[in-house]
């Protein structure tokens, strides 16, 4: 169905807070029309007295709100946004910036009967807790091609949603607790649309990955959700746990991430017991070789390694050992607009996954691709969308039609994703032990040693 044969008047949902009119939005080869609810407010508006304080849930309106326009996003420098969105061959509008912006997007299949109970996906996106919004992802693929009823969230960033002195009078973390503000809206409404409420799984990647790594393990968000998908992020990247925020506040830092002792980062004490599934890219050492082409490849695997892939295999060894079924892939495959963009020695990179995930080769209204999709792009993409419906539903990602995807177990199984899903095990063993032992223990006779030569 084409963009243009939908019916001009859009839907209206009723919840205990009010009315919203959303809009109706077609799907490439689906039959399935998705009606969206932009800019749907979960919290009060964290402005005046609220600023740098935990969200207060959302007060109710009188008249149907129009829901039908992206929300405005969190603070942040959007040029940045503008610039970095426009190197992933993608077309999307980039809303101005707000302190008024704790509000979501819903993406469902059009309206099923009242009694019908589809799976929720709830979205956090990245951006190094700096950057990013809801308005920048389209749900509308993933919800038509799953029956999925599809949740993109905003939360604070940078100063406003992290800012700590390490005391009762900045704890930091506000972004953290729009999170969980977030996913307490989705509990308390999600029926309105559709969507099962007892059958809730949690998304993102990069910060949004490492957002539901701390949300695995806070007593906050117990109940709130049921299942659980990181990609690229986790809570072991300690780049990314600030462990004295009050040095950082002392200077003012433009950065501002999760503070270790500020309230909702927990860091490994299991609150959650239920399916859950990392990811790490293919591409993401250096020996004393004079060949510069070899020394750049293993810089660039070196620092991917180091960022994303030990601390994800760090974690997806904590969830096994503690008997949460988990499942671990690796992302092998640019997306075919974005190849000729990149130097031909880039591989699958940060993010690459995004486009398949969400479906862009499908969508037609807010987010689309700016230029042609091959057939092995919308296979991929369907591919993905599959794995990730199925692990939604089921809390397994395995479906008909699919190559099986191990459980992540004693002999490290995973599966590579790209043109063709190959499952192996062991990803990485030599590297992550490289990481995991020598590299320490190296380290600390190096410590010992200046030690010892200074006394």
């Amino acid at each position: 169905m084409e963009q243009s044969d939908l019916p001009k008047t859009g839907p209206v949902v009723q919840t205990k807070l009010g009315g919203l009119r959303g809009q109706y939005v077609s799907v490439k080869g689906k039959e399935t029309v998705v009606q969206a609810y932009l800019g749907v407010p979960f919290a009060k508006p964290p402005v005046g007295p609220l600023r740098l304080t935990p969200p207060q849930p959302v007060e109710g309106w009188e008249r149907v709100r129009d829901a039908t326009q992206q929300p405005l996003m969190c603070l942040q420098d959007r040029q940045r946004t503008v610039d970095f969105e426009s190197n992933w061959s993608i077309k999307v509008e980039i809303p101005a910036v707000s302190e008024d912006c704790l509000y979501l997007n819903i993406y469902t299949p059009a309206k099923p009967a009242e009694n019908t109970k589809l799976p929720v996906m709830v979205w956090i996106h990245g951006g190094g807790f700096a950057m990013g919004s809801a308005s920048t992802y389209d749900g509308s693929a993933l919800a038509a091609y799953q029956d999925v009823v599809v949740v993109v969230i905003q939360y604070r960033l940078g100063l406003l949603g992290f800012f700590s002195t390490g005391d009762k009078y900045a704890p930091g973390n506000m972004g953290l607790l729009d999170q969980v503000e977030a996913l307490r809206w989705v509990q308390e409404h999600i029926h309105n649309f559709g969507g099962n409420s007892k059958s809730v799984t949690i998304f993102g990647e990069s910060a949004g990955g490492v957002s539901v790594s701390l949300l695995l393990h806070s007593p906050l968000s117990a109940g709130l959700f049921h299942r659980a998908i990181a990609e690229s992020g986790t809570a072991s990247m300690d780049a990314i746990i600030n462990s004295d925020p009050l040095s950082v506040a002392q200077v003012f830092s433009n950065s501002f991430s999760p503070q270790k002792k500020g309230k909702h980062c927990h860091r490994y004490t299991s609150h959650h017991q239920f399916p859950i599934f990392h990811h790490n890219h293919a591409d993401e050492y250096l020996g004393t070789s004079g060949d510069r082409i070899k020394n750049r490849d293993g810089f660039i695997e070196l620092v991917g390694d180091a960022l994303f892939t030990i601390p994800a295999l760090k974690t997806a060894g904590f969830h096994r050992d503690a008997g949460v079924p988990m499942y671990l892939y690796e992302f092998q495959q640019t997306p075919s607009m974005l190849k000729k963009m990149r130097p031909s020695f880039v591989g699958s990179d940060h993010g690459d996954e995004l486009m398949f995930v969400f479906g862009y080769c499908f969508t037609t209204s807010h987010v689309t691709v700016d230029a042609l999709c091959t057939e092995e792009d919308e296979q991929l993409s369907e591919i993905m969308m599959s794995y990730w419906g199925n692990f939604a539903r089921t809390g397994s990602p395995n479906g008909v039609g699919l190559v099986q995807w191990p459980q992540y177990g004693p002999e490290g199984d995973y599966l590579g994703i790209g043109l063709e899903q190959v499952p192996g095990q062991h990803l990485k063993r030599d590297r992550f032990t490289f990481m995991t032992k020598i590299l320490p223990e190296k380290v600390h006779l190096v410590q010992e040693k200046i030690k010892h030569s200074e006394l």
